[in-house]
């Protein structure tokens, strides 16, 4: 990568603004659910404290639009985070403003400061807003590090705007370089076959990197919810599963495109079907052949998909997966999402894992240190595949 790298600044006694994506799955009562996205960003976090640095760390958390909300505080994650170090973390109430400014100019060299959840203000997402909300997180800091690989995709302030204020001083953190190398790599020279896993319930978001992804690999495996839409577009009763009528036909130009590419499609040959959504339903099995019924909807994929997908998996040399295969929510529906990780992660290739859902499973199954590379970044891991740079990582300073 060409721009700044940690290792590139003098850190002792600098006031270190560094981005951070601590927005992680968290339970009513502040309970932490998946701890990844806090651990990848530890070797970023010790360095700089191990270098003298003064530490200020900034995160979302959460669609707050704007307003305070106790449930979307990242009191949480600065608690979790002292366990995790082994040092007290201060926690401050606000991200900018008198408070903050004062917690700041007591800083020691090896210390951190956590500030409170950025989208507390509506500056961070809509900068125009509160045109002063990027110089006011800027004064806080001599350098400004951005570890926050899974928020790079978006052009909030403390992403996009915020290093542009600093003069050659905005560089990147160890996972966000690590992220970027992984994409880099492969986008540019990947070992083949390669194959795409992708999943999810929306196809929206995604038709964009498919297309975009149609030059560069051999196999595209679809399932969740989206793959209902390909389903659909080739007259396959879909009964009420979920899929959006205005992409049918880009659905049907991307079915056209991989047989002109020769690219093998594979889409679910059967699913897990109910009437509602909750694990205390009746489940039945219906396959692609004879459709799904009209009141019953597609939750998960079934055991003869399962069993395909595996056996096309095994002969992968690299493998990038994104999204859920079913409902993972409900235990009942993630039994196709466990069984797929299961085998990607025996598979001897490269393997990425990217998405927050998918992620969380891998790390359930205790299989993450089985792949390759286990992103942090699910939309920010697409489109730096579709686009080849992030706007967070556009915005540092060149080397």
């Amino acid at each position: 990568m060409k721009k700044l790298s940690l290792h590139d600044l003098d850190l002792k006694g600098k006031r270190v603004l560094m981005r951070v994506d601590f927005n992680v799955p968290m339970r009513a009562n502040g309970t932490i659910v998946d701890d990844a996205r806090i651990r990848q960003t530890l070797p970023s976090i010790e360095y700089t404290l191990s270098q003298g640095g003064k530490l200020i760390l900034m995160s979302h958390l959460g669609r707050p639009n704007g307003k305070k909300d106790p449930k979307y505080s990242l009191l949480p994650c600065a608690k979790h985070l002292s366990s995790l170090l082994h040092k007290q973390v201060q926690f401050v109430s606000d991200c900018i403003g008198e408070e903050v400014e004062t917690a700041v100019s007591q800083l020691q060299e090896g210390q951190a400061l956590f500030l409170e959840n950025l989208r507390f203000h509506l500056g961070e997402q809509h900068p125009t807003m509160q045109p002063d909300f990027a110089q006011k997180l800027a004064s806080l800091g001599d350098v400004y590090i951005n570890d926050a690989f899974g928020a790079s995709h978006r052009k909030d302030t403390s992403v996009a705007v915020v290093p542009s204020l600093f003069d050659k001083a905005a560089a990147s953190g160890f996972l966000l370089e690590k992220e970027a190398s992984v994409f880099s790599s492969l986008l540019l020279n990947p070992k083949r076959p390669f194959y795409v896993v992708l999943g999810g319930a929306k196809i929206g978001t995604k038709l964009n990197v498919l297309k975009s992804l149609l030059d560069k690999i051999d196999g595209l495996f679809i399932g969740g919810g989206m793959a209902f839409n390909f389903l659909k577009a080739q007259s396959i009763s879909i009964g009420n599963s979920i899929f959006d009528e205005k992409l049918l036909s880009e659905a049907e130009q991307l079915i056209k495109a991989c047989n002109d590419k020769a690219i093998k499609l594979w889409l679910p040959k059967d699913f897990y079907i109910t009437q509602a959504f909750t694990d205390q339903t009746e489940v039945q099995l219906a396959t692609a052949k004879e459709g799904i019924k009209d009141g019953w909807q597609g939750m998960d994929i079934g055991p003869k998909t399962v069993e395909e997908w595996q056996s096309a998996l095994g002969n992968a040399k690299t493998i990038f997966w994104n999204g859920p295969l079913g409902v993972c929510e409900l235990p009942i529906f993630a039994k196709g999402t466990e069984m797929l990780a299961n085998t990607i992660a025996d598979v001897p290739a490269m393997t990425i894992i990217g998405g927050g859902d998918s992620l969380a499973t891998v790390n359930r199954l205790n299989l993450t240190k089985k792949f390759t590379h286990a992103s942090t970044g699910g939309g920010a891991a697409l489109e730096f595949i579709e686009h080849g740079h992030l706007p967070g990582i556009d915005a540092l300073s060149n080397r």
